[in-house]
């Protein structure tokens, strides 16, 4: 009953997690001023100058960022490939203790949930101050989802 309980309500956790970090404006996010205390960001300069691209129709450089607002943009990118990831094995967890569906059809579930949550996710953000909805977030937090499940099957096949 008790396991049943707890994990069901993990994915829901995880769902809190990200609409609370979605309902921060940018500036409470800021990791900038944090990094130029503690980190010796200059020395990271040759590693990461020779990187470029484009995101969302706008370069992503040390020219245009700084050294700590390129950090910044993969600290920002790797925790949503993170959080993603760990929402779809939390969701795959819940439907595994609380349902007798196939693996696949558990895996199908959790991927779709997960998805559609993350299109939430960039909705509500549109309507914080100073956070800009993007789609290709979406695609990305999808990316962390299949991770999730690339690691669940990889658990299952150790394990099995």
């Amino acid at each position: 009953m008790y396991k049943r309980l707890i994990f069901g309500l993990l994915p829901v956790g995880v769902m809190g997690l990200l609409f609370y970090f979605s309902s921060q404006p940018y500036e409470e996010q800021n990791l900038r001023p944090t990094m130029n205390l503690y980190l010796p960001l200059e020395l990271l300069r040759p590693i990461v100058e020779p990187i470029s691209f484009s995101y969302h129709g706008e370069p992503v450089s040390v020219a245009t960022h700084g050294v700590d607002g390129l950090i910044e943009f993969f600290i920002r990118k790797g925790a949503h490939l993170t959080i993603y990831c760990l929402l779809m094995v939390t969701m795959f967890l819940a439907l595994d203790v609380n349902t007798g569906w196939k693996r696949s059809i558990k895996l199908m579930t959790g991927f779709a949930v997960t998805v559609l949550y993350a299109c939430f996710d960039e909705f509500h953000q549109s309507l914080t101050p100073n956070r800009t909805p993007y789609i290709g977030d979406v695609g990305l937090d999808s990316v962390g989802a299949l991770v999730g499940i690339i690691i669940l099957l990889l658990f299952h096949r150790r394990f099995r």
